[in-house]
C-alpha cells in the first residue's frame, strides 16, 4: 500500500491503511481514506484499463495490488432532454450504474475492498445487505475464490435470494434489527478473521468516488450544479463526493456541485434528522417503502452525510412510494430500466422543481443507482399491458392499433 493513514470523519484522529475495522476508537463515527491532493488521469484505452488502474493516482493501491476486476465502471452517462424540458432544468443527466458486471453501483465498493483485503491476506470476505451489495460481494468473493459471508434481512424479498446464492457464499437469513446487524457482522469479522465490506467502510467509499471521476471526464470537466444521490447507508454519497473534491484538489475541476441526500419517505433517517435540526440520526422507526435497496433504518454514515451536506450547502428531500414508481414509470420511457432505489433522484428533482429549490438554468445529474431487474415485484405496482391475438389476424390487429 501506498504511505497514507486512515482518518476520522468527525474527530481526525488518525489510523493505519492497513486497519479494517471501519470505525474510530475515540468518537465511534466512519473513517476514510485520506484525501488525495495531489493527482492525474492515468492516459490509456478504457476498453482494456480497470478503474483501478485508469484512477491510480487516487487510490493508495500499490502496481501489484490491483489484481481483481469483472471490468466494473465506465458507465454511460444518459442526457435526457426530453425530460429537462419537462421538468424546465437546463440540462438533465443520468449516470447509469446498472450497466455494472451485477447491475449496481456496488461493484465500484467491492472491486476495491476486494484488493485491500487481498493485499492484507484475507482468505475471507463478507458484507451486510439489503440484496445490491450482496450479490456484488459474492461475485467477487467467487472470482477471488475468497469464502464469502453473506448476512442478509430475514425480510429480504425471495426474489432477491437466489441472485445471491448462485454464486455459493455462506448466505444467511438473520432474523433482527437490521441497524444493528451492521455493527454484529464487525464484531464476528474481528472474532473469525473475515473482511467485512460492508456499505460505508473506508475502500466501498474508495470506489464510489470514481463515477465522480467519471462524470467529470464525460462532462468535459464541467461538472453539474447538483449531483442527486439515493441515500441508504450514506457511503455511496460521501465517496461521490469526495470524488470530486479530489479532482478539484488536484485542479482537474473548477468546482464541487452541490449535493442532494434523497430518501424515500418510508425510511428517511437522515431526511428526518435535518428537518427536526438534529445534529445525530436517530433510527427510523417502522421503515416501509418499496425502495428496499435504501431502506437502512439505521444509516453508519447518517451523521457524516447530516455533516457534509449541511457544509455543502445542499439538500435533503424524502418522496413517497407513488412518486418512486411515477419517476421508474418515466425513466422507462427513456429507455432506462432502474430498480426503485434508482428511481429516486428523478422523484426528488420532481418535487424539488415544484418547491423552486432548483432553479430553471441549473445542470442536474442523477444517479440510476441499480437495474430494474434487481427487484421485478415492483412491475406489479404498475399498469402494464400486453396484447393476444391469433397469427392469422395479425396484420389486421396491428393496423387496428397503429
Amino acid at each position: 500500500m501506498k504511505n497514507t493513514n486512515l482518518i476520522c470523519t468527525n474527530c481526525k484522529k488518525t489510523f493505519p491503511i492497513d486497519r479494517i475495522y471501519p470505525r474510530c476508537d475515540s468518537c465511534a463515527e466512519p473513517l476514510e481514506v485520506q484525501r488525495v491532493t495531489s493527482g492525474t488521469i492515468i492516459d490509456g484505452d478504457i476498453l482494456r484499463q480497470t478503474i483501478l488502474e485508469r484512477y491510480a493516482d487516487f487510490f493508495p493501491f500499490s502496481e501489484g495490488e490491483r489484481t481483481i476486476s469483472l471490468r466494473e465502471g465506465f458507465t454511460p452517462l444518459v442526457k435526457s432532454s426530453r425530460l429537462a424540458f419537462e421538468l424546465r432544468v437546463k440540462s438533465l443527466f443520468f449516470k447509469n450504474e446498472s450497466q455494472n458486471p451485477t447491475w449496481s453501483f456496488k461493484d465500484r465498493g467491492t472491486v476495491s475492498g476486494v484488493n485491500h483485503a487481498l493485499s492484507l491476506g484475507y482468505e475471507r470476505i463478507g458484507t451486510v445487505s439489503s440484496g445490491n451489495m450482496a450479490v456484488s460481494v459474492a461475485a467477487y468473493g467467487a472470482r477471488a475464490k475468497l469464502k464469502t459471508v453473506i448476512f442478509v434481512s430475514v425480510n429480504i424479498p425471495p426474489e432477491k435470494l437466489d441472485p445471491i446464492a448462485i454464486y455459493d457464499p455462506l448466505l444467511i437469513r438473520v432474523d433482527g434489527d437490521y441497524g444493528d446487524l451492521y455493527f454484529q457482522s464487525l464484531a464476528i469479522g474481528k472474532e473469525r478473521d473475515i473482511y467485512f465490506i460492508n456499505s460505508d467502510v473506508p475502500f466501498r467509499v474508495e470506489g464510489s468516488k470514481t463515477i465522480a471521476f467519471e462524470v467529470c471526464e464525460e462532462m468535459n470537466f464541467e461538472p453539474p450544479d447538483f449531483v442527486i444521490v439515493p441515500t441508504s447507508s450514506g457511503g455511496n454519497l460521501r465517496g461521490i463526493m469526495k470524488g470530486f473534491e479530489e479532482f478539484k484538489d488536484c485542479g482537474l475541476i473548477k468546482k464541487v456541485p452541490r449535493f442532494i441526500c434523497a430518501q424515500a419517505s418510508g425510511c428517511a433517517p437522515i431526511c428526518k434528522a435535518y428537518s427536526e435540526n438534529n445534529e445525530k440520526v436517530s433510527p427510523f422507526q417502522d421503515p416501509d417503502t418499496i425502495a428496499h435497496a435504501i431502506e437502512n433504518p439505521f444509516p453508519p454514515s447518517g451523521n457524516e452525510v447530516l455533516r457534509r451536506i449541511r457544509e455543502n450547502g445542499g439538500i435533503f428531500v424524502a418522496v413517497t412510494d407513488d412518486e418512486i414508481l411515477r419517476a421508474q414509470k418515466r425513466l422507462a420511457e427513456e429507455g432506462i430500466f432502474a430498480q426503485p432505489a434508482g428511481a429516486v433522484p428523478l422523484a426528488a428533482l420532481a418535487k424539488l422543481r415544484e418547491d423552486r429549490k432548483i432553479d430553471e438554468e441549473n445542470t442536474v445529474l442523477c444517479i440510476v443507482t441499480g437495474g430494474g431487474l434487481k427487484y421485478t415485484a415492483a412491475l406489479e405496482k404498475h399498469n402494464l399491458k400486453t396484447a393476444e391475438c391469433r397469427i392469422e389476424n395479425l396484420a389486421d390487429f396491428v393496423r387496428k392499433r397503429l
